[in-house]
C-alpha cells in the first residue's frame, strides 16, 4: 500500500504541472490584463467586480504568474486605451507586473515559487496572496465541510431505507421530495430561505450575512459555537439541497443492486437477520460507489458550488475571491487558488481510494496494478 501511495503522490506532480501549464497558456490569450485594467482606471473606465476591492493604488509586485498581452517590447500599442500615455510609464508597469520577461520564464518562476508555496502579492490588494487565502479559507471550509457531512449524514440512512422499502408509500413520497429538491437551483432556494426566515417578508429568525455576529468576540465560548452554527443554517441548507438529492438516489440504487445479488439470498438462507444481512454484507459493497462520489461532492461544495451562496449570504470565501480575481485579472490570486484547489482535489481522490480499502479490505490496488 505504501508503494501505491508513493506512486499516486508522484503522479500528482505531472498532473499539477499540466493543469498549471494549460491554464497559463489560456491566460496568455485572454483579453485584457492587469496593465490594461490600470490604464482603464487612469482613464476612469474601470468597472465590474473591481469596485468591491481596493483600487489600483496598492503594491503592484513583479510576481506575476501570467497575463494577457505580456512580452518584451517598447511600445504601448498592444494595450487597449494606452494611446497618449508615456511609453516609459507602460514599460514600468510591465516591469512591476513581471511582463517584461518571456512567457516561459514567468511560467518556470511561477512553478518554482509555487513548489515552495510562495504565491507573491496580490496585484490590487496590499496583502500577500497566502494571507489573503488564509483570511477567506474559514468561510469555504465551513461551507464545504458541513454541507458535505450534512448531506451524507441524511442521504445515506434515507437511501438505505428507501432501498429496503422500495416501492412503498414511503419510497414514493420521499422520491418526490428528493426530485423536487434536485430540480430547484441552490441559489433560488437560498433566496426563498432569505425571504421566509431572514427578514425578507415574513420571519427574521436567522441572520442574513456573515459567519458570526458583531459581538462574537465578547460571547462565552458556548454561545460562540451556537452563534456560528446559527449563521450557517440558511447557507448550508441551500447548498445541501441538490447534493442531498443526488447522494440519496445514488445510495438507494447502489443498495438495490446489491440486495438482488446471490450472496444476499445465501446469507438470508443461513438464518441471518435482515439487519445482519444489510449492514454485515451489503453495506460495504454498496457504499463503494457512494464513496466514489465524495471527492467531487466535497470539492464542488468547497469551491464552485459555494460561489453563488457566498454572494447571496455575503460570505467572503474563496469562491467569491476567485471569481473577483478572475474578473479583475488579479493573476497571482487566480493561479494560487487554482494550484491549491488542484492539490486538494488530488489529495481527496487519493484519500477516497484509501477509504475503499478501509470499507472493503478485499480491495488491493497494488495487486490490481500488478
Amino acid at each position: 500500500m505504501l508503494a501505491y501511495i508513493a506512486r499516486r503522490v508522484l503522479l500528482m506532480i505531472p498532473t499539477i504541472l499540466g493543469i498549471m501549464l494549460i491554464s497559463f497558456v489560456l491566460v496568455q490569450f485572454a483579453p485584457g490584463g492587469p496593465v490594461e485594467r490600470i490604464i482603464a482606471q487612469l482613464q476612469g473606465q474601470d468597472s465590474g467586480a473591481s469596485s468591491r476591492i481596493s483600487g489600483g493604488g496598492g503594491d503592484f509586485g513583479a510576481q506575476s504568474p501570467g497575463g494577457a498581452g505580456a512580452g518584451a517590447g517598447d511600445t504601448s500599442s498592444r494595450y487597449r486605451g494606452a494611446q497618449g500615455l508615456d511609453p516609459q510609464f507602460i514599460k514600468q508597469l510591465e516591469v512591476q507586473f513581471g511582463f517584461d520577461k518571456p512567457a516561459y520564464e514567468r511560467f518556470l518562476k511561477m512553478i518554482w515559487d509555487y513548489a515552495r508555496f510562495d504565491f507573491g502579492k496580490s496585484y490590487f490588494r496590499d496583502i500577500s496572496v497566502l494571507e489573503l487565502i488564509k483570511e477567506k479559507l474559514p468561510v469555504s471550509v465551513s461551507l464545504g465541510l458541513w454541507m458535505t457531512l450534512l448531506s451524507y449524514a441524511i442521504s445515506i440512512p434515507l437511501g438505505i431505507r428507501k432501498a429496503v422499502h422500495d416501492g412503498s408509500s414511503f419510497d414514493i413520497w420521499t422520491s418526490a421530495i428528493v426530485i423536487i429538491g434536485y430540480a430547484i437551483p441552490g441559489f433560488l432556494f437560498a433566496i426563498l430561505l432569505i425571504v421566509l426566515f431572514a427578514g425578507g417578508s415574513f420571519w427574521q429568525i436567522f441572520p442574513l450575512r456573515g459567519l458570526t455576529s458583531e459581538d462574537w468576540d465578547f460571547m462565552p465560548w458556548y454561545w460562540q459555537i451556537v452563534d456560528y452554527f446559527w449563521h450557517l443554517v440558511l447557507p448550508i441548507t441551500a447548498m445541501a439541497l441538490g447534493a442531498f438529492a443526488t447522494s440519496t438516489l445514488l445510495t438507494k440504487n447502489s443498495f438495490l443492486d446489491e440486495i438482488r445479488k446471490q450472496y444476499v439470498l445465501t446469507a438470508r438462507m443461513k438464518g441471518l437477520s435482515e439487519r445482519q444481512v444489510l449492514y454485515g454484507h451489503v453495506f460495504r459493497n454498496a457504499m463503494l460507489i457512494v464513496i466514489a462520489g465524495f471527492p467531487g461532492a466535497f470539492i464542488g461544495a468547497f469551491f464552485a458550488g459555494a460561489l453563488l451562496i457566498e454572494t447571496i449570504f455575503s460570505l467572503d470565501g474563496l469562491g467569491l475571491l476567485s471569481f473577483e480575481s478572475i474578473v479583475n485579472r488579479d493573476y497571482p490570486v487566480v493561479f494560487a487558488n487554482l494550484y491549491i484547489f488542484s492539490l486538494v482535489g488530488l489529495a481527496v481522490n487519493l484519500l477516497s481510494d484509501l477509504t475503499y480499502t478501509w470499507i472493503d479490505p478485499r480491495i488491493d490496488f497494488e495487486t490490481r496494478e500488478a
